[in-house]
């Protein structure tokens, strides 16, 4: 059997909906084999076309047309269906009712798309298309209505029923069911409507808002899990003040609601009033939940409340624009956590995980626009480019025209646009009024793909006391964009004098850092300095302005200064991570036997002096991954890469073992609080943790092991699971393994930190770990989280394993992937993404690498995973 290639969806092809749909009335009799769902849908006609409506894994019962007049349904002849779509060819020219019937099987549901039964509960997804799976409908973003919604279900499983907007009337019915009513006010899309039905524990809190009006609050959890909720709603009340205060942007509604379920394909999803979260980012406590989780709580709480504003009331005209959502809130989730922790150590995360993610798609062959001009399949369009990319547009435009004339752009956006569906070019127009400039050369950023290179190559002249900077601007070519043009790239500069201070110079006299855009192909800079002067340190792209490489030949030395002036917090720990990097390719190379001793001095000083600031230092401890060093060696040898970061970790250690054992000695703080200040001393002590799990020298199992019983919470509990796990020997064997059991004894009741117990061992092991994980009679491969902790964690994060020379990781996430795409399409299609970098491999890797796609390609896949398959092939 072999996959069929998805047809291409194309933005030029975009044309409005001949329909207006200005109500919508949903019925649902609720029971897991058989539910029915009834839908009238006021229609005003604006148009002679056929009505085309969407529709997947429906039992249409019956259609009338203005049902209330004419009981009688409409003939089969009257209508034909089809694979996915319902069209009437003839319907009436003034406005009418139409009514469909359909029977839905949500326990049959497996994809996870649309209606269906998670935990012995009911709950929905249709953000992008899984509304079709409920009932026919026009299911795209630019059709937007009102919804009221009348539920019916088995009141003593069911007892509380759930809907967007504000709960109306409920009551008994006969036979033991109950029934309840929800009405929004807001248009919406499809895509946002969502419904819960099920038995939960529920967290409340109350809100008021700064204009005075009252907001009831409730996160719906397993039984027994309400108390664990109580972060996700601090979280919650601490976003909707920060909203109010930066974006002036209150909530709309009387009631805002949470529900949490255990499979759900994404971290969350902000359906109006009503947000659907995956359980991982609900449920947190000190015994059960890392920093890490706290921290991804607060942020993912933020995102999709701050949604309501920058995607619900705003949406987008069509799924080409979802940057437009996801960019814009990805943003302000950013700041948001910026201002509840560390800005600069937010901005190095953010950092971290664009360049991992991202610049990695941008250098393979699944590279696209941020906004791109087509698809094959829209769930595939949910990526780092799309999301964290997307955000780093609205950084630069924000630094470009600076904080006020950004609010304003904000301002009139919301005001001209709340109730619509639109596009960038609406977007942008906005700040073109407040500011009066174009932004046509900026708009470049969403239409060009690839990251783009800034070249900076300096010439002193002592004799003048002049620094000669000239910038060059380059993009790779990419897939269907072999030529690149030239973008506006905003670079924030400074020069230092190479003792913490700023070196003042022609135009930039008295300014400690100014803005240089980056216009033109090719631009020189040139600094003259008082007679006398020392020669200045350059420092460009301060706190990461623009998404861009910087190539520039320095010395070790140079490398070194920059290490130690850097005034600013990002640039100095990208120049450690630079001098890593080096250092890594020289050791995978064979270029040098042993780590730089000088180098690791200098490095472990640096992290010393940092004390004060403990996630910072952790920050600064920190060796890039295998995949981040993909970018830096082609082709690329995984396995070296890995035994050079191994090499140079157990150096490090030796450098800073007796740092490691003051920051360990010293009790972990009580008790326990998830907030920026004890998170950042767990971050170090856990840095401190892993950095001793490389090395090999005595006694270090039986420490970690130590460390392992004795932790009072999960941040440094897992880590020091992770440091044994990744420990070799045969001492360590035994430590290792009592590490795994006990943790897997006192966890195994517990599905989300069991997560954690299967990711450790995919992180560290090979092939057959994973195979005996697969095998684990608590492995699921219908729960997208489960499955993750596995194949995604050994595919992306345990590299070395994943591209063994023998293809044996590539083998057994081909299984894995097949299983999954099955059942559920979305999950298999993203888990392919795995296999995004399999160009830049040495050639035994690349050549199992392309012979796994294409046995895979000739598997039958789904269409969600043959579009990735695809595009990955070339």
């Amino acid at each position: 059997m072999r996959t069929e290639t998805p047809v291409a969806v194309k933005l030029s092809d975009y044309s409005p909906y001949p329909f207006e749909i200005e109500k919508v009335d949903l019925s649902f009799d609720l029971a897991p084999s058989v539910t029915r769902v009834t839908t009238r849908l006021s229609v005003v006609p604006l148009s002679d076309a056929p009505m085309v409506l969407n529709g997947e894994a429906l039992e249409l019962k019956c259609i009338r047309i203005n049902p209330d007049a004419d009981t009688s349904p409409l003939p089969q002849s009257a209508y034909e269906l089809n694979d996915g779509t319902l069209t009437l060819h003839t319907v009436p020219r003034e406005p009418f009712i139409l009514e469909t019937i359909v029977e839905i099987a949500p326990d049959a549901n497996k994809a996870l798309s649309g209606l269906y039964i998670s935990g012995g509960r009911f709950c929905t997804q249709c953000e992008a298309i899984g509304f079709r799976r409920i009932t026919f409908y026009p299911d795209r973003p630019d059709v937007m209505s009102s919804f009221s919604v009348w539920m019916a279900a088995d009141k003593a499983d069911y007892p509380i029923l759930l809907s967007n907007g504000t709960p109306g009337e409920a009551g008994d019915l006969p036979g033991g069911r109950h029934f309840a009513t929800w009405v929004d006010p807001h248009k919406k899309p499809a895509y946002l409507f969502a419904l819960c039905a099920g038995d939960y524990d529920v967290y409340e809190d109350d809100f008021t808002t700064a204009s005075g009006a009252p907001v009831k609050l409730a996160i719906h959890v397993d039984k027994g899990d309400a108390q664990r909720a109580a972060w996700a709603m601090d979280s919650l009340k601490r976003s909707m003040t920060w909203d109010e205060e930066v974006y002036g942007r209150e909530y709309d509604l009387g009631v805002f609601n949470i529900v949490a379920v255990r499979d759900f394909n994404f971290g969350a999803m902000e359906n109006k009033g009503l947000n659907i979260f995956n359980s991982a980012y609900v449920l947190a406590d000190e015994a059960s939940a890392t920093d890490a989780d706290f921290e991804a709580i607060e942020s993912i709480v933020a995102h999709e409340y701050f949604h309501n504003w920058t995607g619900n009331r705003i949406t987008c005209r069509d799924w080409f624009q979802l940057c437009l959502k996801e960019g814009l809130t990805v943003f302000r989730d950013q700041n948001f956590s910026a201002d509840m922790r560390s800005r600069p150590v937010q901005r190095i995360k953010d950092v971290i995980r664009l360049r991992a993610r991202q610049f990695a798609e941008d250098a393979g062959p699944l590279a696209h626009p941020v906004r791109p001009d087509t698809y094959g399949a829209i769930d595939n369009l949910y990526t780092a480019t799309v999301y964290e990319k997307g955000a780093e547009l609205i950084g630069m435009l924000r630094r470009q025209i600076g904080g006020a004339e950004y609010r304003r752009g904000v301002d009139l956006y919301f005001d001209r646009h709340d109730g619509q569906a639109v596009t960038i070019e609406d977007f942008y127009k906005c700040f073109e009024d407040v500011t009066g400039d174009s932004f046509a050369a900026f708009k470049l950023w969403y239409a060009q793909s690839g990251t783009p290179a800034v070249t900076v190559v300096e010439a002193w002249d002592a004799g003048a006391a002049t620094l000669t900077v000239t910038l060059s601007q380059a993009t790779p070519a990419t897939p269907n964009q072999a030529e690149k043009q030239v973008m506006p790239i905003p670079l924030l500069c400074a020069l230092l004098d190479g003792a913490g201070g700023h070196v003042a110079a022609d135009g930039q006299s008295g300014a400690d850092q100014w803005l240089e855009l980056l216009e033109t192909r090719e631009r020189t800079l040139e600094f003259k300095l008082p007679a006398g002067s020392d020669r200045p340190l350059f420092s460009i792209n301060r706190d990461f302005t623009a998404p861009i490489r910087l190539e520039r030949e320095l010395s070790k030395e140079d490398s070194v200064a920059f290490m130690k002036a850097e005034t600013d917090p990002f640039n100095q720990w990208d120049a450690v991570q630079g001098l890593i990097k080096d250092e890594i390719l020289a050791l995978s190379d064979d270029a040098q036997a042993a780590p730089d001793a000088a180098l690791l001095t200098v490095w472990a000083r640096v992290v010393e002096n940092n004390r004060a600031d403990p996630a910072f230092a952790a920050l600064l401890m920190r060796l890039p991954e295998v995949g981040e060093l993909f970018l830096e060696r082609q082709p690329a040898d995984p396995v070296a890469l890995q035994d050079a970061r191994d090499r140079l970790q157990d150096a490090l250690f030796g450098e800073l073992a007796g740092f490691a054992a003051s920051v360990l000695d010293a009790p972990t703080p009580t008790p326990y609080n998830p907030g920026a200040e004890q998170a950042g001393v767990r971050a170090l002590r856990s840095a401190c943790i892993e950095l001793m799990g490389a090395s090999n020298a005595g006694g270090v199992p039986a420490k970690l092991l130590t460390l392992y019983k004795q932790a009072s919470n999960m941040t440094e509990r897992l880590a020091a699971l992770r440091a044994l796990v990744g420990q070799v020997g045969q001492v360590s064997s035994d430590a290792r393994r009592t590490a795994i059991d006990d943790f897997e004894q006192r966890f195994k009741d517990n599905p989300l930190i069991m997560d954690k117990w299967f990711a450790v061992q995919a992180r560290q092991g090979d092939a057959n770990v994973v195979q005996q994980l697969v095998e684990h009679p608590d492995f699921d491969i219908l729960n997208p989280n489960r499955v993750r902790s596995v194949a995604s964690v050994f595919a992306i994060q345990n590299l070395a394993a994943f591209h063994a020379p023998d293809g044996s990781g590539h083998r057994v996430i081909e299984n894995i992937i097949l299983s999954a795409d099955k059942v559920n399409p979305a999950l298999g299609a993203r888990l392919l993404t795995a296999f995004e970098q399999w160009k830049l491999l040495e050639e035994q890797g690349r050549t199992s690498a392309q012979a796994t796609l294409k046995r895979l390609l000739d598997a039958g896949l789904s269409k969600n995973a043959a579009d990735i398959v695809g595009r990955a092939l070339g």
